[in-house]
C-alpha cells in the first residue's frame, strides 16, 4: 500500500504561481511512477503530468507545457508540481497518483491522493 497526501492548493490570481506537494509513504513508494491529474466541476479527470520513478523522464500535457514543471525528491518521498502563469481554466481539484507502470491515463494509476483544490481567479 502507498499513501499519498497532497498540499499546496489555494486561491491565486491569473498569472500567479503555486507549488503542489504530494507526500508519499508506504511500501517502496520511491519505486513508483508518479503523476498529477486534475478534475474540474462537470468534467472528467484529466492527465496533467507524469515522472518516472527515477526522475529520468517526465512528460506534461500540452495544456500545461511551458507553464508547469513536475519533479520528485525520492530521498524525501515527495512529488512536486510547480505551476506558473496560472489561468482560470487551470481551476480544478488536483490529484497525486502513483503506479507501477508509466502513468498516462487514469487506468494506469494504482493509488490516488485525496486531492487539493486550485482556484485561479480572473
Amino acid at each position: 500500500q502507498v499513501q499519498l497526501v497532497e498540499s499546496g492548493g489555494g486561491l491565486v490570481q491569473t498569472g500567479g504561481s503555486l507549488r503542489l506537494s504530494c507526500a508519499a509513504s508506504g511500501r517502496t513508494s520511491s519505486r513508483y511512477h508518479m503523476g498529477w491529474f486534475r478534475q474540474a466541476p462537470g468534467k472528467e479527470r484529466e492527465f496533467v503530468a507524469r515522472i518516472s520513478w527515477s526522475a529520468s523522464s517526465a512528460y506534461l500535457a500540452d495544456s500545461v507545457k511551458g507553464r508547469f514543471t513536475i519533479s520528485r525528491d525520492n530521498a524525501k518521498n515527495i512529488l512536486y508540481l510547480q505551476m506558473n502563469s496560472l489561468k482560470p481554466e487551470d481551476t480544478a481539484v488536483y490529484y497525486c497518483a502513483a503506479g507501477t507502470v508509466v502513468i498516462d491515463r487514469a487506468r494506469s494509476v494504482d493509488y490516488w491522493g485525496q486531492g487539493t483544490q486550485v482556484t485561479v481567479s480572473s
